[in-house]
């Protein structure tokens, strides 16, 4: 397994639950702690249950209060709070530290797996009797399946299924988050400021003294010399915010300055299968819905339970994975499909979206209550997850 973020360490709880020996391969040189805040719901909510780790996932739970809009001048145009929403379903969502999860899951499988961290898989090469990998250390083995749960820029995705350009789909816009200080005062809320096809916020996810920034907006894809190129990211979005108000100006200081700078542009991955033989893909490296859905994280902690359970109960790799898909894939589409509402909401393109979405805010209350929202939460709910622990071969 490759990719120690989410999807990787949770498929490999499973993996080993079911009598599975797990190396688990990070490019990183250890686990990532800290970071912005992760949603969890709906079906992904029975899956931490059942990994036995919801009261204390439920014990992060940052309870973002609400999200202000405001215009240039910083005057309020819109604000909700979310509980008015219920977008999570009440005790069916738990927002989090993604760094936090990360903990939980890596306390979970503990020293049951083997971890190799400061390497990555260079070459693969698929046969009958496994699957012989090559690392960037050197070291050369051969496992009976391979799965890349390395996020949407997967590298062992590539050497296997071709170049990223054939499953992602660009949706226009392009975002990057840092960590400032929180010199605004904001308590477990955020405040979002917008120009048609712009978006730029500051979140907190605790009291404590330090926040998050966020910037998004429309432009072309990432030209060649962008990528991999912190500072020409950096430059970009600064020429894009260049003549906004608000906390603007400041949050492009700041940003210069961030240590944990994130860039990317906003995509889905969609690929007609998710496997090849003993090699298969999870997570946002198989199906990542973009940060517009919020559903990222539940969508890997989801594909991971199914996957490890059709595994599980399959003694053929290929078709434990084609199981696996067929049961998984209408959940993942319904929650891809989200991404609309999501950049709506976010960073609308026109001035009357953005007119459209400030009067949905205000009467959003008024349409949870008559259950206008619903299709949205039906999304989270869309797989009700099978019982492995009693089918599972030997």
């Amino acid at each position: 397994m490759t990719g120690a973020s989410i999807a990787g360490p949770a498929l490999a709880y499973w993996l080993v639950r079911y009598g599975f020996d797990v190396t688990l391969v990070e490019r990183a040189p250890t686990i990532r702690t800290g970071g912005y805040a992760i949603d969890i719901r709906g079906t992904a909510i029975d899956v931490i249950d059942r990994m036995g780790i919801l009261p204390a996932v439920r014990a992060e739970h940052v309870a973002t209060r609400r999200v202000t809009f405001v215009n240039a001048q910083g005057r309020q145009v819109a604000r909700v709070n979310l509980e008015d929403l219920a977008l999570g379903g009440g005790d069916r969502h738990v927002e989090l530290a993604r760094g936090a999860l990360t903990s939980k899951l890596f306390e979970l499988i503990g020293s049951q797996v083997k971890h190799r961290f400061g390497d990555a898989i260079i070459s693969l090469g698929d046969g009958p009797n496994g699957v012989d990998v090559g690392f960037r250390s050197g070291a050369r083995e051969r496992f009976d399946l391979v799965v890349s749960g390395e996020g949407l820029h997967s590298t062992t995705r590539a050497l296997v299924f071709g170049p990223e350009v054939s499953f992602s789909r660009y949706l226009g816009y392009c975002f990057a988050v840092f960590a400032l200080p929180n010199a605004y005062g904001l308590r477990r809320e955020a405040v979002v400021y917008n120009k048609p096809g712009k978006a730029a916020a500051l979140y907190s996810t605790s009291d404590g003294p330090t926040l998050y920034g966020l910037f998004a907006h429309r432009r072309p894809p990432l030209s060649p010399e962008e990528i991999d190129n912190p500072q020409r990211q950096r430059d970009s979005i600064a020429r894009a915010f260049a003549d906004d108000g608000w906390q603007v100006p400041g949050m492009i200081a700041a940003m210069q300055d961030a240590e944990d700078f994130y860039f990317d542009a906003t995509m889905q991955i969609r690929m007609p299968a998710w496997s090849a033989g003993r090699v298969a893909v999870l997570g946002d490296a198989a199906f990542g819905p973009s940060f517009f859905t919020g559903q990222g994280t539940s969508m890997a902690l989801v594909g991971a339970y199914m996957m490890a359970g059709s595994l599980a109960t399959h003694a053929e790799p290929a078709v434990a994975f084609k199981t696996y898909e067929a049961a998984t894939r209408p959940y993942v589409a319904a929650n891809q499909r989200l991404v609309k509402d999501g950049s709506t909401m976010v960073a609308p393109g026109s001035s009357l979206a953005l007119w459209a979405r400030n009067s949905m805010i205000r009467l959003a209350p008024l349409f949870s209550r008559l259950g206008v929202l619903g299709p949205t939460r039906r999304a989270y709910e869309a797989l009700v997850l099978p019982d492995f622990d009693s089918h599972h071969v030997s």
